[in-house]
């Protein structure tokens, strides 16, 4: 594998995770990764129901800490381990998240929309009521008000997140349709010196491209954004670094010759 750093993995301190960190572990040993970022889940407001109890997606972070750094310390010839966080962002929880983000000395924060207007796109209420346009429009938007509000982060994680489960995924969907929004919202990430992520965490989803598709992320770099992350969004060891091939040569087309792994929040670039 060109890339070698999975900077976006979950285990069973995730709500939708019940994989034991220490497998996800030693299957990223196994296959000769160098890196391993976990991005543990706090969604803090996430919106209940009878697949996903009031506070499934609170981290218990002292906890996921202990055992990482237990791990760091047990695997530290053998890889590099490295403390992270998807934060959820709904733009009434910036005050929330802002204090969070600065209790416990991450060496990674992935913003990440899961919720927009109260609802996850995981659930097709989300979509009942609209067309699949307007509820990816209000999706985009939410990302907008989010980054708006709320800055204590590093990269903003699957963009377009919303096609998963979108009625037709992403059939009818390209970069071109929703450019006027997707355009404001990498010039935002850009002057606020914030990056974006390359997730194939869609490709077991059964998307056609990666997260987010290749033309945003052309238009990324065309604007001058320089931070980019890759993960495979992985909840269990079959799927860590899943589609990396993939995602070297996305990332080659799109102008670049580098990914982006963190430490203490500074960034590094490791030419791929």
């Amino acid at each position: 594998m060109a890339i070698l750093a999975d900077y976006h993995l979950h285990s069973s301190f995730s709500g939708d995770s019940t994989t034991p960190m220490e497998e996800m572990i030693q299957k990223g040993i196994a296959i000769g990764l160098r890196s391993m970022c976990f991005t543990e889940h706090n969604d803090f407001d996430y919106p209940a129901d009878e697949d996903m109890p009031e506070d499934s997606y609170l981290l218990n972070t002292d906890a996921y800490l202990y055992d990482l750094l237990r791990f760091r310390d047990k695997y530290n010839d053998k890889i590099n381990l490295y403390f992270g966080v998807e934060l959820g962002l709904q733009p009434h929880l910036a005050k929330r998240n802002s204090a969070y983000a600065k209790s416990f000395d991450f060496d990674f924060i992935i913003a990440s929309s899961h919720v927009c207007d109260f609802r996850d796109p995981y659930n097709p209420s989300y979509f009942e009521g609209r067309s699949e346009e307007e509820a990816y429009r209000d999706y985009f938007s939410s990302i907008i008000e989010n980054i708006k509000k709320f800055t204590d982060f590093d990269v903003y994680g699957h963009l377009d997140y919303v096609l998963r489960y979108g009625p037709n995924l992403d059939k009818y969907y390209t970069y071109d349709k929703y450019k006027d929004l997707f355009d404001t919202m990498l010039t935002l990430l850009i002057e606020k010196g914030k990056g974006i992520e390359v997730n194939t965490g869609g490709v077991k989803k059964g998307l056609r491209e990666l997260h987010p598709c290749t033309d945003v992320i052309r238009r990324y770099h065309e604007l001058g954004g320089e931070i980019i992350t890759t993960g495979s969004d992985a909840h269990e060891p079959t799927h860590i670094a899943d589609a990396f091939d993939k995602a070297a040569e996305v990332l080659k087309s799109c102008g670049f010759r580098y990914y982006t792994v963190f430490s203490g929040r500074n960034p590094d670039f490791i030419k791929i």
